[in-house]
């Protein structure tokens, strides 16, 4: 029955074939992976489990994975680089090969799966200062963020501010950098309070919403840096009474679900979600396959603005500065 397994002809195939269907046999992965060194599992190693970006990365890697017989796993390290170092650990061993998000451009742990001969594909993120390169699919941020911006200004915003993520990772340091870089180049000016940091989460944005909101002159626009954040700024917009448009304009990164079903519906930079999950999947592949190159790929996607209700002119009232 083995070799019948195996693709080899052999005698009393058919009978084999019958024995095979009315036992409801299926080959045990355990023992296959035993022969062969190979799992049939990847691994899919995210920083945030919540965010919906993630969830479409999933999917977009799945549907390969799944056309080429092996299964994802799926793992949280909650942006915490303690609990992705033992994830990883973890994984050693028991996964063909991993897709990963880094917690931190100054993570080392990819380092050790790299040592233990597993391939690692970075989506999303990447690391610096390291010898090792890795293939790695990301979206263009620091255009998207631009973009935002040089909206904003062709809509007459002069004071414009930044709810951004932490400038450790590459969405929340590269994003900030094209921000920045936009305003500069429009000529305008950036004052310290104008720019909030925080984590990737809704609540800290909430906070940074409400401190932009009670500057003495607020803005009368703001970028905020990913889906999470966005949500937390729009609730702390809500809690203030502010008017969207007409008293705030709000731009954030990564397109929602419902973000058109909002009033108004929510102006975002989009990005090709489940396409990097698709691409990072095939990388992996082709290196457990042995069709790669040598040289790590970097893959750098295009993002878009997706304009809606939520960014307009700024009104009289609000570009004087003044205040509900």
């Amino acid at each position: 029955m083995s070799r019948h397994l195996r693709g080899d002809q052999v005698r009393n195939a058919e009978d084999i074939v019958q024995a095979i269907e009315s036992l409801a046999f299926r080959p045990s992965r355990v023992a296959q992976a035993l022969k062969s060194g190979r799992t049939g599992a990847i691994a899919l190693v995210v920083p945030d489990i919540t965010n919906p970006f993630f969830a479409a990365v999933v999917r977009g890697a799945e549907s390969v994975s799944s056309a080429e017989g092996y299964t994802v796993f799926l793992s949280n390290t909650d942006e915490s680089p303690e609990r992705e170092a033992a994830v990883l650990e973890d994984l050693l061993g028991r996964v063909d090969g991993i897709i990963l998000g880094p917690a931190s451009e100054d993570d080392e742990n990819p380092l050790a799966v790299h040592r233990a001969g597993v391939p690692l594909v970075f989506i999303d993120r990447e690391i610096h200062g390291s010898a090792v390169d890795f293939d790695t699919v990301l979206v263009d941020n620091r255009g998207g963020a631009r973009g935002a911006v040089e909206h904003l200004v062709g809509l007459g915003h002069r004071r414009i501010a930044i709810i951004s993520g932490p400038l450790e990772s590459t969405p929340g340091r590269e994003r900030f950098e094209g921000f920045s870089a936009a305003m500069a180049a429009a000529g305008l000016d950036l004052p310290d309070n104008h720019v909030q940091f925080g984590a990737f989460r809704e609540r800290e944005a909430y906070q940074a919403m409400l401190r932009l909101l009670a500057l003495p002159n607020p803005p009368t626009a703001v970028f905020v840096g990913n889906n999470l954040m966005t949500i937390g700024a729009l609730h702390a917009v809500r809690d203030m009474a502010v008017r969207v448009p007409d008293e705030l304009s709000i731009i954030g990164f990564d397109d929602h679900v419902f973000a058109d079903l909002l009033a108004p519906p929510l102006t975002v930079v989009s990005r090709p979600m489940e396409d990097q999950g698709v691409l990072a999947m095939r990388l992996l592949l082709n290196r457990l396959e042995g069709r790669a190159d040598a040289t790590p790929r970097r893959i750098v996607l295009d993002t878009e603005l997706t304009i809606r209700g939520s960014t307009g002119p700024p009104t009289a009232s609000a570009a004087r500065g003044a205040r509900r």
